[in-house]
């Protein structure tokens, strides 16, 4: 059967055709991006894609939020757009749908994506094994965690709030890093360190120890600088940024209890070339008497072009058609 697929974040909005049976996602079409800003809400961008697509559309909805899902109705965190899903039936047109966290979308996406949407970072290069625990972690405006237990004949995506576990210090630099922003946060959180955002502390930490007089800059242009390579400061921020996504990414192995590791989100994609070569292997290995342990875990990146859309699209084909 068919599906509109859709992930709504706070700039954008995407939605794809999607083609699922027996569970599993068995197509996803071409994605048509809309710019958030450009309409007043859901259902009119809703019908924006249908006036592209050129024909009805299916009447089943697939929808991955970038916010809590709870309640009857949902106020997106950075997008003014308002959800209600008692009205999501009516408003639509839809017979059935699904709507999940962003996150649980990628967590969805990790459990059904082929072995070939995803690049090998440290670790076994190995596949993941068929059954355990996956530890998802993705960082961007925040830092998302989830994990993907899967059994011999079904998975279960676990959605959490790991990014806000204590993010735990092991050098000076971080020591600094960590000094700085309880001036600001009476509590830092990994997210605080290991988040789109964190680079700035890092980037400024940097200067303070070099003695530099350095201007202001927002994560955005620190990370545009780093990946371009144009500022030596904020290419050092990015691989000690990589460095401690590693330790985070171990701590998070070890709770779970995971024999598999996948970094997710748009960031995660931007820094791959940074990873191989900035220390998150070591960082990751890093953990004491279980250093052996850690070091057979193989960690991955996620490289599918369109996981909230993929995951969304699961996560329905999980519910209606098993």
């Amino acid at each position: 059967m068919q599906v509109v697929a859709v992930d709504i974040g706070g700039t954008h909005a995407r939605f794809a055709l999607a083609e699922v049976a027996g569970g599993r996602v068995v197509s996803l079409g071409e994605p048509v991006t809309l710019k958030t800003a450009e309409y007043g809400g859901f259902q009119t961008a809703w019908e924006a894609f249908g006036a592209k697509v050129g024909q009805p559309l299916p009447r089943a909805a697939a929808i991955a939020v970038a916010s809590p899902i709870s309640g009857d109705v949902i106020k997106l965190t950075n997008n003014p757009w308002v959800i209600r899903p008692p009205l999501i039936k009516e408003r639509l047109n839809v017979d059935e749908f699904v709507l999940i966290n962003d996150f649980g979308a990628v967590g969805q996406a990790v459990a059904q994506v082929d072995h070939g949407d995803f690049l090998h970072l440290c670790g076994p290069d190995v596949p993941f094994a068929k059954t355990g625990v996956l530890t998802v972690c993705g960082p961007g405006t925040g830092l998302g965690v989830a994990q993907v237990l899967r059994t011999q004949d079904r998975y279960h995506v676990i959605e959490t709030e790991g990014g806000h576990i204590d993010f735990a210090p092991l050098d000076a630099l971080e020591d600094a890093m960590v000094k700085r922003l309880r001036k600001a946060y009476t509590r830092v959180s990994a997210e605080r360190i290991v988040s789109g955002p964190g680079i700035v502390a890092m980037y400024e930490t940097l200067a303070d120890i070099e003695h530099r007089s350095i201007t202001r800059l927002d994560d955005k242009a620190i990370w545009t600088a780093a990946l371009e390579g144009k500022d030596s400061l904020a290419v050092t921020a990015a691989d000690r940024f990589c460095m401690s996504l590693g330790s985070v990414a171990g701590d998070l192995a070890l709770a779970h209890g995971a024999n598999g590791v996948v970094i997710a989100g748009g960031l995660g994609l931007r820094l791959k070339d940074h990873f191989t070569r900035s220390g998150f292997a070591e960082r990751f290995s890093a953990k004491g008497r279980f250093q052996n342990r850690m070091a057979a875990i193989p960690v991955k990146l996620i490289t599918h072009p369109q996981p909230g859309l993929f995951g969304a699209a699961a996560a329905y084909a999980q519910e209606h058609t098993q």
